[in-house]
């Protein structure tokens, strides 16, 4: 890479995105980290802690799913800013409201709006990344903007294992509105500014369902990450029962679990961005880091691990595996005109995590109506992930190097 690539890469846009999605995934995985205190804290019975757990996570994930559908037509129609500053300001506010909480009604409500409002920084910044960077650039800027973010989950345990849960909330909103003010200086896409005045529909959620192709692609975009989804929304978020099911006597912390397998996905980001530019593919490694995701999950749950270290290895492994994340965002922002370009980018990632609820709620059957218990309950929907994500990556188009700027007709 030349010193004038690198001058275009560490350009503001880029660290001011890689810095938002940092605090995001802070206060996104927060939740996951504080689950078991916070939950006890408020008066949770032990054997209440898993179901609760999972309607809390059910909730915030239901406001990402609402949040991602109003803050990409927003970037749309209003400008890729209006997302990054609003989403900030929205769920910063709303964070430290957590900490205030008192029932487990109050918790819910603060997490859906939380939820809401941390749908949309990802899918603003990589459109906004992707379109200010030259395309021999693009997925150098959107894997180091995933890269930076992703070590907020490191950051987030630290906190929580330093202090108390309801302070680590705290310091969640006070980072997001300190990173308001590094926004100020950050100008608009100029991509997006071209069209802004053309008499042209922009963020027309609607036109994503009534044009075949067009929707074939919308649904290739979002299964492509389902494999990722059930990893961080079962295997990681449930770490200490999955734990005691397998066997492991020493103590799991779920806070642990989520730092290292985002230290993982951090790794897999930056190698998958790599291979993609070297061998100027999206789909390629897209296909290779779900079989790597297929067999992880395989050591995960039938890998004769008896100690917290080897456990904590497995949980990297799968972070390593799901490390296409930040390539399944660039390749929806690649997929689609620039009418369109945030709409999908902010929808995508979040209706994928949205299918954690659908996906805990199946896992919940088969692990207790059906009694097949936490281990083939969680490895009968984990197959049924990779073979959606194997199909759904057949509807996507290889977009490496492609021109974004043009848009999507009627």
């Amino acid at each position: 890479m030349s010193e004038n690539d690198s001058r275009h890469l560490f350009r503001l846009p880029v660290i001011v995105a890689a810095l938002g999605y940092f605090v995001d995934i802070y206060d996104l995985l927060l939740f996951s980290i504080v689950r078991r205190p916070s939950l006890m804290a408020l008066g949770v019975p032990e054997d209440q802690l898993f179901a609760q757990g999972e309607f809390l996570l059910q909730v915030q994930m239901t406001g990402l799913l609402i949040g991602g559908i109003i803050w990409g037509v927003m970037g749309d129609k209003r400008g890729r800013l209006s997302v990054l500053f609003g989403s900030i300001l929205l769920y910063s506010l709303a964070n430290i409201a957590n900490g205030l909480v008192t029932s487990v009604p109050q918790y819910a409500v603060l997490r859906f709006i939380s939820g809401i409002g941390l749908a949309g920084e990802l899918g603003a910044g990589i459109t906004l990344v992707s379109e200010v960077l030259p395309a021999r650039l693009r997925a150098y800027g959107t894997t180091l903007v995933a890269s930076v973010g992703l070590m907020g989950a490191v950051l987030a345990n630290v906190i929580a294992k330093t202090f108390d849960w309801q302070i680590a909330y705290f310091i969640g909103g006070g980072l997001g509105l300190l990173l308001l003010l590094a926004r100020v200086s950050v100008l608009e896409s100029g991509i997006f500014m071209k069209i802004k005045t053309a008499a042209v529909k922009r963020g027309h959620f609607i036109s994503l369902f009534t044009h075949g192709k067009r929707f074939k692609r919308f649904m290739g975009c979002i299964f492509i990450g389902l494999p990722i989804w059930f990893v961080i929304g079962i295997l990681i978020t449930f770490s200490p029962e999955f734990a005691k099911a397998l066997g492991i006597t020493e103590k799991i912390a779920a806070g642990d679990a989520v730092m290292y397998s985002y230290i993982g996905l951090a790794v897999g980001d930056m190698a998958s961005g790599f291979i993609s530019q070297a061998i100027r593919s999206r789909r390629q490694v897209v296909l290779l880091y779900i079989f790597l995701t297929a067999v992880f999950i395989l050591v995960y749950l039938f890998y004769p691990i008896q100690s917290a270290t080897m456990f904590y290895v497995a949980c990297f492994l799968l972070g390593v595996g799901i490390g296409y994340w930040a390539l399944f965002v660039t390749i929806a922002a690649e997929q689609f005109g620039t009418n369109l370009r945030s709409t999908v980018a902010t929808t995508v990632p979040n209706f994928i995590r949205g299918t954690v609820v659908p996906i805990t709620m199946l896992f919940g059957f088969l692990r207790d109506d059906l009694q097949l218990g936490v281990v083939n309950g969680a490895l009968l929907v984990g197959a049924l992930t990779i073979v959606i994500g194997l199909f759904a990556l057949r509807s996507v188009e290889e977009t490496f190097g492609r021109d974004l700027n043009f848009l999507e007709e009627d």
